[in-house]
C-alpha cells in the first residue's frame, strides 16, 4: 500500500485496499487483563489458546495445535524438517514464500501442477495449499491423506496450508486435514488465524501434526514464540461459537455484495474462495493500473499477466468504490473487461 500511495497519491483513508485475502470486518476484541501485557506468557495462556484451537479445528485427543507467530514462521521452519540435499514438491502456482523459503536453504524444488506429479520416493517434502492460493483449486481430502501415507512410507513430509480453509469447516466444501492431522502421520497442516478473523497484524497461526512434528516446531521457535495479548485474543475468539457464526455470516454477505460488483462489471471470475476472487482477463495488468489510478489496489502476478486476485470489500461504500472505480476504468483505452477476448 506505501508502494502505490507513493506512486499514485492519496491519503491511506482514500484507498481500497483489495489485494489480500483477509475478512475486512474484524472479530471484536476482549478485554484483556494487563498482565498479559506486562509479562511473559504464562503457560495458562498457551493451554487456553490450543483448547480453544483444538475445539475450533474439530481435533480428539489431548494433542493440540501449536500456536506460531504467524503461518510465515511456520514455513521458515520446514527446511529443518529434512535434509540440506532434500528435493521438494510444491503444487504450484501457489503461495511464493514456500518456493522462496525452501530454495534459499539448498533444497531442490520442483514446482507440479498436480498431485500426480508428486514422488514419495524423491521429494522429502511436499507442499500443497488448499484451497490454493491464487486460484482457489482444492484438493479432496482422501487424495491427500493416500498422498500423506506415501510420504511417511518414504520418511517425508506432505505439508497442506489451509489459511483459507475456516469459512469451509463442516460445509459441502470442507476438504480439511485439520480434524485428522494430530493422529495422522506424515500430515503436517498450516492454518491461518488472521485471515478469517480479521486479525492479519496479530500475527498468528497453528501448526497441526503429530506430537514429535509439533515438538520440532516448538524448539526451532524457541521460548515465547507467541504474544500474551495474542494467545489471549485466540483464546477468547476462537471459543466464542456465537462471534464464530456472525463473522461467517458477514463474510458470506461481503463474498456476495463484490461478486455482485464484478458481474455488473463484465468481469470474468475464475476461481474464488470466502475470502478472494481470481479474475482472468486479457487486459488484466492495464486494469490494475487503471485501478490504482482510482486509489483500489487489486494483486496482479507476473507468471500470470491475465489475472488479478480481489479481495472482499468491507461495507457499501467500499464496493461503491470499487465499482465506481471499475466502470471509470471501463472508460480507458485497453481496459474494458472484454478487451481483446
Amino acid at each position: 500500500m506505501t508502494a502505490a500511495i507513493r506512486r499514485y497519491g492519496g491519503a491511506q483513508d482514500d484507498w481500497l485496499d483489495l489485494s489480500t485475502g483477509i475478512n475486512p470486518v474484524s472479530a471484536r476484541l476482549p478485554d484483556i487483563a494487563p498482565e498479559a501485557w506486562t509479562r511473559l506468557p504464562d503457560g495458562h495462556l498457551e493451554i487456553s489458546a490450543r483448547r480453544a484451537a483444538a475445539r475450533f479445528y474439530g481435533c480428539a485427543g489431548d494433542d493440540w495445535p501449536l500456536p506460531v507467530p504467524g503461518t510465515q514462521s511456520a514455513i521458515q521452519c520446514l527446511p529443518g524438517l529434512v535434509s540440506p540435499d532434500a528435493r521438494a514438491a510444491i503444487v504450484s502456482p501457489t503461495y511464493g514464500e514456500y518456493a522462496h523459503v525452501l530454495s534459499q536453504a539448498g533444497l531442490s524444488v520442483d514446482p507440479v501442477a498436480t498431485l500426480r506429479e508428486i514422488d514419495p520416493v524423491r521429494h522429502r517434502l511436499a507442499v500443497v495449499v488448499n484451497p490454493n492460493n491464487p486460484d482457489a483449486r482444492r484438493f479432496a481430502r482422501q487424495d491427500l491423506l493416500l498422498l500423506a501415507s506415501q510420504m511417511k512410507a518414504h520418511g517425508g513430509h506432505l505439508v497442506v496450508d489451509e489459511a483459507f480453509a475456516d469459512f469451509d469447516r463442516d460445509g459441502p466444501d470442507d476438504q480439511s486435514l485439520a480434524a485428522h492431522a494430530l493422529k495422522t502421520p506424515g500430515v503436517i497442516v498450516l492454518r491461518s488465524f488472521g485471515k478469517f478473523f480479521g486479525l492479519a497484524g496479530l500475527r498468528l497461526g497453528f501448526v497441526l501434526a503429530e506430537p514429535d512434528i509439533v515438538q520440532a516446531f516448538a524448539r526451532a521457535l524457541g521460548p515465547w514464540p507467541v504474544s500474551g495479548p495474542a494467545l489471549a485474543i485466540a483464546a477468547h475468539v476462537m471459543g466464542d461459537a456465537a462471534q464464530v457464526r456472525i463473522i461467517g455470516e458477514s463474510i458470506a454477505a461481503r463474498h456476495a455484495a463484490t461478486r455482485a460488483v464484478l458481474d455488473r462489471a463484465g468481469l470474468k471470475v475464475t476461481g474464488e474462495t470466502a475470502l478472494f476472487f481470481l479474475v482472468t482477463c486479457a487486459n488484466a495488468v492495464m486494469l490494475h493500473e487503471a485501478l490504482m489510478g482510482r486509489h483500489v489496489l487489486t494483486r496482479r502476478f507476473d507468471y500470470a499477466p491475465d489475472w488479478l486476485r480481489i479481495g472482499l470489500t468491507a461495507d457499501d461504500r467500499a464496493a461503491r468504490h470499487l465499482a465506481a472505480a471499475l466502470a471509470e476504468a471501463a472508460m480507458a483505452p485497453g481496459t474494458s473487461p472484454h478487451a481483446a477476448e
